[in-house]
């Protein structure tokens, strides 16, 4: 039995097939909200510079013309594979700005995490077959050796300006910066857009962002995100939310309104770049945005800016349940909600969030890069703690067994498969990826998401989706993402280690952290296990992102426990590891 969205949800508009996002976003024949009564798209959070809707899309036009004559890449000329640009860089009010002067010349962004090392950038950057690449002064050196072996020459890296609070002082050794581009391109005859010769339904087979997701084994996959496909969910996100939005209206005596929305999450992330970085500016919001996560910075910001609407993680909830004593200090009384995703939040975290700010609304979702993002969020009329909330609309899901059986009832889980105008094209240059991941039923394409769901009514009698366990066994700290399996290949390359396992562990600031089990190799069973232990972990800290770094420890083990077909067991590892973490919590 297919699920669907409830009784409540507004039917989805018809999604354009065949525009580029650019034109989405600023053409408002296509529902964005009127440009002249926008906030401003992007606001720095710690300088408060801003472009309004008008001068944002100007700057999308000029900067357009300047990478045509740049990098040659003409508008109606070759494929979007022609034409592949790259950002490698902290969240800058220009992060968007050149995303869509690429689609606008019918090119792919590909949005590379700004926590990589040189070796990770450098795998997405000839992956991908980028051709140039914006960063900033921070990462300009991580930047430079990253793309030294790909082909892309120095005056083809291009510098986003930051805060001077975050350059403390770097100087540009001489790249052009986006405001050199945009300069010049303010000055070079007009051309027409890509799309402008697009056939009918060439927006929905052309990709427009190549994000890159983790898989459960192996090196990062590139999942290819169509036009259609970030336009649809933006469309659904708005309709989801529309209800909502039209009873705060009329309960404040608006016609209309806009508000301001955080914009911390990295815009390299799914979530941040399309839930947090195009449904608040195409329905005429502002995003506030901050390049790294200061708690401190944080708070300022939502005090200075009167921002209302808080897209954070569960990490940094638990950090602001824990900080009362500092929250005190600054004025929060413009939050009226905040959204929560990328791992699932805990009832109780939730529950404790709501007794210090009783008037919030606390909203989850749940999603995927595949799924170019959001499949399922709660509203505020129908909160219910510990789920992800109701399908939003265009959304079928079903449920599979581990026997491929599909369930059809309340409070039995299975594996969650869905379809949807925003699930992705597929994985670039992936066969066996694609084969696994996308399958065809007997109503159209469905992705398995890997995850482990069910599906129950709620109070108000409306169903919503329960995330009950990763199947995909990813492991998310602060948000992003890490594979077990990439470490525990890392891991067997030092000479000490014969076998092993990585899992995902509790940690309260940061949502999980890696712990790897590890089985000696013989000759090392003499040695000392703490000087072991200790170069075990140096070897991941030299050659993977912080983010990958065992902070979970490492822990000797006899055996690896596997089933019977090869299968490492690693829920047995996660209970042993949780029982642990009970009774020393009991002790103390």
């Amino acid at each position: 039995m297919p699920f669907h969205p409830p009784s409540w949800s507004p039917e989805l508009p018809d999604i354009p097939d065949s525009i580029s996002i650019e034109r989405f976003m600023f053409d408002q024949n296509f529902g964005r909200y009127p440009l002249g009564y926008s906030e401003p798209p992007f606001t720095c959070g710690l300088t408060g510079k801003s472009y309004d809707a008008f001068e944002v899309k100007a700057r999308v036009d000029y900067l357009a013309r300047a990478l045509t004559n740049e990098l040659g890449m003409k508008p109606h000329e070759g494929t979007e594979w022609d034409k592949v640009v790259g950002i490698f860089s902290m969240n800058t009010i220009d992060y968007l700005t050149a995303a869509w002067a690429v689609h606008r010349i019918g090119g792919v962004l590909t949005a590379v995490n700004a926590a990589y090392n040189e070796h990770e950038l450098e795998f997405q950057m000839k992956h991908s077959g980028c051709k140039a690449i914006f960063t900033c002064l921070p990462l300009l050196e991580t930047c430079k050796k990253g793309v030294k072996s790909t082909g892309i020459p120095d005056e083809r890296v291009f510098i986003l300006p930051m805060a001077e609070q975050v350059t403390q002082g770097m100087s540009n050794p001489g790249h052009k910066t986006i405001n050199d581009l945009i300069e010049a391109g303010s000055n070079l005859p007009h051309q027409p857009a890509s799309d402008e010769e697009w056939s009918k339904g060439e927006g929905a087979r052309r990709t427009a962002f190549l994000c890159y997701s983790s898989g459960t084994s192996g090196l990062p996959k590139g999942v290819m995100i169509s036009h259609r496909n970030v336009i649809a969910n933006t469309l659904q996100i708005i309709t989801h939310e529309a209800p909502a939005r039209e009873d705060f209206a009329w309960r404040n005596m608006v016609q209309t309104y806009t508000e301001n929305c955080l914009g911390l999450l990295p815009m390299s992330h799914i979530y941040g770049l399309i839930v947090m970085s195009h449904v608040g500016p195409q329905r005429g919001d502002g995003v506030i945005v901050l390049p790294k996560y200061d708690f401190k910075n944080l708070l300022q910001c939502i005090q200075d800016h009167k921002i209302s609407l808080l897209y954070l993680v569960p990490p940094m909830i638990i950090h602001l349940t824990k900080s009362g004593d500092i929250i005190k200090n600054y004025d929060l009384s413009s939050v009226t909600a905040c959204f929560t995703g990328a791992a699932p939040l805990g009832k109780e975290t939730a529950d404790q969030l709501q007794q210090m700010f009783p008037k919030w609304a606390i909203k989850q979702g749940y999603g995927l890069t595949e799924t170019a993002t959001v499949v399922c969020a709660t509203v505020p009329f129908d909160i219910w703690f510990g789920s992800s909330g109701s399908l939003i609309p265009g959304y079928t899901a079903r449920l599979i067994t581990v026997e491929g059986n599909e369930i059809t009832g309340y409070q039995q889980p299975g594996e969650l498969v869905v379809k949807s105008p925003s699930v992705a094209l597929g994985y670039l240059n992936n066969d066996k990826a694609n084969l696994e991941t996308f399958v065809d039923l007997e109503d159209g394409r469905y992705m398995r998401t890997g995850d482990e769901a069910m599906i129950d009514k709620g109070p108000k009698g409306h169903e919503h989706v329960f995330i009950t366990d990763r199947i995909k066994e990813l492991i998310k700290v602060k948000g992003m993402q890490v594979a077990p399996a990439e470490l525990e290949s890392h891991l067997l390359t030092h000479p000490a280690v014969n076998d092993c396992v990585v899992i995902g562990i509790p940690s309260d600031r940061e949502g999980e952290v890696p712990k790897a089990f590890v089985v000696k190799a013989p000759g090392a069973i003499e040695d000392s296990d703490a000087i072991i232990k200790r170069e075990i972990a140096k070897h991941v800290e030299k050659h993977k992102s912080n983010h990958k770094w065992l902070r979970g420890g490492v822990e000797f083990i006899d055996v690896v426990p596997k089933s019977p077909s090869g299968k490492i067991l690693r829920r047995m590892l996660r209970d042993k590891e949780k029982e642990k973490m009970r009774k020393q919590g009991a002790k103390l």
